[in-house]
Formats: C-alpha cells, structure tokens, sequence
C-alpha cells in the first residue's frame, strides 16, 4: 500500500479542473458486474477449497461418474414407477369407463321400462275413463228411473195442474162418510188417468190403505177428519169427466146424491202433493218373470 504522502502528491499532481474516475462498479452494466464478481468469487472460492485439500484431486473424477449413474439410475426407476402408475391409471380409467357405459345401459333399460309401464298406464286409464263415463251414464239413466218410480209410486213430492173432490157429512142424520166412499173416489181418479192422488195430505201408494176405525176413516193407518179432499193430478181439461165415466166416479156421485152428503168438484192449475211416508217391506218379495203370477178373487185379466 503507498504511502500516504505519495497519494497526496498524485492529487495534487492532477489537474485541477480534471474529475475522478468513476469506480466499475458505476460505469458497468448491473447485469455484468453481477455475473463478472460471482464467477470471480466462485473462482477464488473454489481455489482456496483446493489449496486447502479440502476439494478431491483430479484423480478421483469417476466419482462424479458413479453419481451420474445413480442419478440416471434413480430417473429411470421414477420414469418406470411413472410408466406403471400411468399403466395402472389406465386400467382404473378403462375399468371406470366399462363401469359407467354398464351403468348408462342399465340406466336406459330402466327408462325403456317406465315408459313401456307409461303406456301400459295411459292405456289403463283410458279403459277406466270409458268404464266411469259408462257408469256415470248408467248411474244418471238410473237416477231418472228412480225418480219416474218415485214419482208413479208416491214417494216423490210432486207438483201439476189438476182437480180436487171435497166430501163433507151430511148436516143431519147418521150417514156419515165411510171408507168405502173414499175409495170408491181414489180408485175413480186412477182410472181417470191420474198421476198421483192424496186424502187429506195423505199421499197414496201401492201400499196405501183407507180403512175405518169405528167412525173415524184412517188413510195410510193415519185418522182424518171432515171434509175429506180428494186432490189428483192430471189433465185437468179432461180428467174430471173421465172421472164421471168410470164405475168408481159415478157410484160416488149417485151415493153422494142418496145419502146427502155435499160433494164438490173443481179444476186447479196448480196442485202440490207431497211425498208418502216410506215403509219397509217385510213379507213383500220382487216377482221375476219366469214366476206365475197369482190370481186374485176374481181371476187373470
């Protein structure tokens, strides 16, 4: 290292209008300077490793060798261990893809079959369309029955034009309306043509009975007083002279006439009559055709 006076006399010697040198360090590109003082450090690093023997001669160069083959062995077991790995992968992608085109053919033979069930359904439910339109059909025809029968048999409340028969007892004297003359008008108007007949809001069927209980005239076992009214349904321009010209009609008339008991006949346009109380049959059994038919007192007709 010079001596300090001499670097003195160096700066005094220069120039004093002449400027320093810059370091390399300034002047360098960044870039060179670093790749320049690694390898130089690297250099004198390894140099003094070797010096020191801490670094193997050039004898000893198989040594780099060996390791290269280790190395090389180690990266062919890897790209073997790859390989197999690959291999296996393969396996499990083929064996899931089998899986899954098995999985597919199942999934469509199961919907081949709900849509062969669809069919097999809608044609079923077409089928129990028909039946329910059929007995809906059957159910409305037999309704309509039912209520023709109900009407015919007095079961049904009904309303029509019409005529109505009033009988009062005579003021004096033991003459007294019986149940005979009552039927004698019932059975007057049937033959007439009525369609439906009532004594005193009593409505009269097939089972109906006018019976007397001493003085008293009961109708359907229920007792009714005086007046009694007659009231029929039925055309009313015509059922009041069909009535005079049945047996019944004009027995009653002549009967009236003898005993004196006032009887009236009149048209209506509007009659009300209302349903006959149900009874239940006990002894009565339908009739089928194939049966014979019993005779009454008087014989077939």
């Amino acid at each position: 290292m010079p001596e300090p006076s001499d670097a003195s006399d160096a700066r005094a010697a220069r120039q004093p209008h002449e400027p320093a040198p810059l370091p390399p360090q300034v002047t360098m590109p960044l870039l060179t300077l670093i790749t320049q003082q690694s390898m130089d450090e690297d250099y004198l690093h390894v140099a003094e490793r070797r010096g020191r023997g801490q670094l193997p001669s050039s004898g000893s160069r198989s040594r780099p060798h060996r390791t290269a083959a280790v190395v090389v062995a180690v990266f062919g077991v890897l790209v073997t261990t790859a390989a197999v790995q690959t291999a296996q992968d393969a396996d499990v992608d083929r064996a899931g893809r089998a899986t899954l085109v098995e999985r597919v053919n199942d999934r469509r033979a199961t919907v081949s079959d709900l849509q062969d069930r669809i069919v097999e359904l809608r044609e079923q439910n077409e089928l129990a369309t028909r039946n329910v339109a059929r007995l809906t059909e059957t159910a409305v025809e037999a309704q309509s029955r039912l209520r023709r029968l109900q009407v015919t048999t007095g079961y049904l409340a009904v309303q029509g034009e019409g005529v109505r028969l009033t009988l009062e007892n005579p003021t004096v004297g033991d003459n007294l309306i019986r149940d005979i003359d009552l039927q004698k008008a019932a059975n007057g108007l049937w033959l007439a043509g009525a369609e439906a007949v009532a004594i005193n809001g009593q409505r009269l069927t097939a089972v109906s009975a006018i019976r007397n209980s001493g003085v008293v005239v009961n109708v359907n076992s229920v007792p009714i007083a005086a007046p009694y009214v007659v009231t029929a349904i039925g055309d009313s321009r015509s059922l009041l002279a069909r009535f005079q010209e049945t047996a019944s009609g004009s027995a009653l008339i002549n009967v009236a006439q003898a005993l004196g008991f006032a009887y009236l006949q009149e048209t209506m346009t509007s009659v009300k009559l209302p349903a006959a109380r149900r009874r239940t049959l006990l002894s009565a059994e339908p009739l089928t055709t194939d049966e014979p038919r019993a005779e009454n007192e008087e014989g077939n007709r």
